[in-house]
């Protein structure tokens, strides 16, 4: 019995893990402390205009939504679908930022699947998104028009998330009126 006690002790803990984290919700494990709470500060590249620097102070009198994405991401190319949409039906401009990516990649991504986005920045050290709280690529906030953060989705989005938990955050806010910087 002494020497499948690891055995078992290594089977039970792989169960407990496995249900554990199968029956978990996605904002209980990662939860954010940003919620309700100003956007970090940044100033920041814009993807194709490097010499263009966009703040968060110049995003601010709109609600917008920010989808952290990269070219290295495979994730991010099966949300791709879906950020699309959103940009042309939803109703608040999408912005990208682009996670520590290698900008002649994220063009290439770009013109190979199309660009949804009214305007991407450039993180390229990762800094702002580690501001940010960001894990790991996708990921997805809402951000009112006083640069509060009110959602964070983490993962790439799927209809369903848009539709049960996207669409009824962005519902609740009051959102102004659509623009670009």
């Amino acid at each position: 019995m002494k020497r499948f006690f690891p055995l078992l002790s290594f089977a039970g803990l792989a169960v407990l893990l496995f249900f554990g984290l199968g029956n978990a919700d996605r904002k209980q494990i990662v939860p954010s402390p940003l919620i309700d709470r100003q956007a970090p500060a940044f100033q920041l590249p814009v993807l194709d205009q490097p010499e263009r620097l966009i703040s968060r102070d110049e995003l601010l009198g709109q609600a917008y939504l920010l989808n952290v994405w990269a070219s290295w991401c495979p994730p991010c190319r099966l949300e791709h679908n879906i950020v699309t949409q959103l940009a042309i039906d939803g109703p608040l401009p999408v912005y990208g930022l682009n996670y520590k990516d290698e900008p002649d990649d994220a063009q290439r991504w770009l013109q190979t699947l199309g660009n949804p986005y009214a305007l991407i920045l450039a993180d390229r050290t990762g800094r702002t998104s580690i501001d940010f709280g960001v894990y790991g690529a996708p990921e997805t906030f809402l951000i009112d028009a006083a640069g509060h953060i009110r959602y964070k989705f983490v993962g790439p989005l799927t209809a369903e998330t848009v539709e049960h938990e996207l669409l009824p955050a962005i519902a609740a806010l009051d959102t102004g009126q659509r623009g670009s910087p």
